[in-house]
């Protein structure tokens, strides 16, 4: 069977309409997978117009009424929007939408309707002026969800990346980082590449200091306080993990096959070598969610000065629905 993946739109003041759009427009598309928008008919309406494409729209209200067909969007119409929604301009309207869409999103993985979550991006602001007072997606889905053990992933086609630690100063992040932590992100790897259908899947933990500390010859231990005792508990379970590792040879040995996925410390440890491979290709994962439920995002932002212009980037949101169907359950 083929996945549905529920594609919200996120601030329909951005790009995320348009570049939905160009992407449901690849038919090779739904070989993999089955497409669901979850947003706002109208301006979906309006978004196939601005990129001048010939998709339709197939408004829907239940997942059992979607064609999963080239050539028409499925689109489960919440009608939150006025049809003249403003680019580029912070809407309250705009920012609640936008949390609607996650919060029926969740509400189909929970029921099983759809197998994975992929998010055009929404504005913090407009997010926080439509009354949801989140830092982002990822807290949405860990409060919609329930879920307090959760991580972020990277992935692009050469390597996959979770993180220990991510949006919080470099002195903080080492603070934070226990064996608990390194346990729980080491099985959380393990058990998103497993259900995505990945056997045996090998798990590399980065060390914090260089060359991993080199056996106390820099930094003060960490590795073996922090880090150590987590790996050989996932070990003693049956994980294939290994480490620490020097980050400076691991993402080089990571991308060429050595391993299916790095653990990072903190979040430029993870994020610089993704990035260096092209932002175009990075895809932004929640990992950890209860419910094995999956959420890719895009890896940038509303881009409100070039929203209604037709001159969004697809390739973003393609990686992150290819994500999304690579990961998404098997079974």
């Amino acid at each position: 069977m083929k996945p549905v993946i529920g594609i919200t739109m996120g601030d329909a003041a951005g790009i995320g309409p348009e570049i939905i759009v160009k992407a449901l427009d690849t038919e090779e598309l739904y070989h993999t997978c089955q497409p669901l928008v979850i947003g706002d008919a109208k301006i979906l309406e309006r978004a196939i117009n601005i990129v001048k494409s010939e998709l339709k729209i197939n408004k829907i209200t239940d997942v059992k009424d979607a064609k999963f067909s080239y050539g028409e969007i499925d689109c489960m119409d919440l009608d939150l929007l006025p049809a003249d929604l403003p680019f580029g301009q912070i809407s309250a309207a705009a920012g609640d939408a936008a949390f609607r869409f996650i919060e029926k999103a969740v509400a189909l993985a929970k029921n099983n309707e759809i197998q994975a979550i992929c998010t055009a991006p929404l504005n913090k602001e407009a997010l926080h002026k439509g009354g949801h007072m989140f830092p982002g997606h990822t807290e949405i889905l860990a409060e919609l969800t329930g879920t307090k053990d959760f991580s972020m992933m990277l992935s692009s086609p050469k390597l996959k990346v979770i993180h220990l630690t991510t949006h919080v100063g470099l002195i903080k992040a080492i603070e934070m980082i226990n064996p608990e932590r390194t346990y729980t992100v080491i099985k959380l790897a393990h058990e998103t590449l497993t259900r995505a259908g990945m056997t045996n899947p090998s798990i590399a933990v980065c060390g914090i200091n260089p060359h991993a500390g080199e056996h106390g010859l820099f930094g003060n231990g960490e590795e073996e306080e922090k880090l150590l005792p987590g790996i050989e508990r996932a070990q003693a379970e049956g994980i294939n993990a290994s480490g620490p590792h020097p980050a400076d040879t691991l993402f080089f040995r990571a991308g060429r096959g050595d391993f299916d996925i790095v653990v990072a410390c903190y979040h430029d440890q993870g994020h610089g070598p993704i990035k260096v491979l092209g932002l175009e290709a990075g895809v932004n994962i929640t990992v950890g969610l209860k419910g094995g439920i999956i959420r890719t995002s895009v890896d940038h932002g509303t881009a409100f000065d070039i929203a209604g212009k037709n001159i969004a980037d697809k390739r973003s949101m393609l990686a992150a629905i290819e994500s999304a169907i690579e990961l998404a359950p098997k079974n």
